[in-house]
């Protein structure tokens, strides 16, 4: 399982020029927006460590300086699938998708990491899966973190 995650100041999702998932952050507030792609080999027991990771993870300004977690702000976070993060650029110039989980198996998990990180108390915004989306993000920093478990 893989995740992008990236600081913002804004972020929102939209899919046929409708918005389905957006974040609160007014008054400068920060927040995480999450790609999310899953392998063939993923459990939800990877998605619960995921989500736990992404809530901990210390990239956020904190009020008195230093870095601190999205548990620690109560920070929102945009949750969104992708499969091509599993893209394979070996060979040519045509990725292969090959890696990513086909939907039925992709879908349950990535649904596991916004379930897990609302069981631990984070305001969770989702894509809608499948779905051409576009996103509209303004990165913080910018702050880019690529995690892999």
């Amino acid at each position: 399982m893989r995740a992008v995650v990236q600081r913002v100041s804004r972020a929102q999702v939209s899919v046929d020029d409708e918005v389905v998932g957006e974040l609160d952050l007014s008054g400068g507030r920060q927040g995480l927006s999450v790609l999310v792609g899953v392998t063939h080999e993923d459990t939800e027991q990877q998605a619960r460590a995921l989500a736990d990771k992404i809530w901990r993870l210390r990239i956020l300004d904190g009020p008195e300086g230093g870095q601190v977690g999205a548990a620690d702000l109560d920070a929102p976070i945009l949750v969104v699938s992708q499969f091509t993060l599993y893209a394979n650029t070996d060979k040519g110039r045509r990725p292969s998708w090959s890696a990513a989980a086909p939907g039925d198996v992709a879908e349950p998990l990535v649904e596991a990491v916004v379930a897990a990180l609302r069981r631990l108390g984070a305001t969770v915004a989702t894509g809608r899966f499948g779905a051409h989306m576009h996103l509209d993000t303004v990165n913080d920093g910018p702050v880019t973190i690529l995690l892999e478990l």
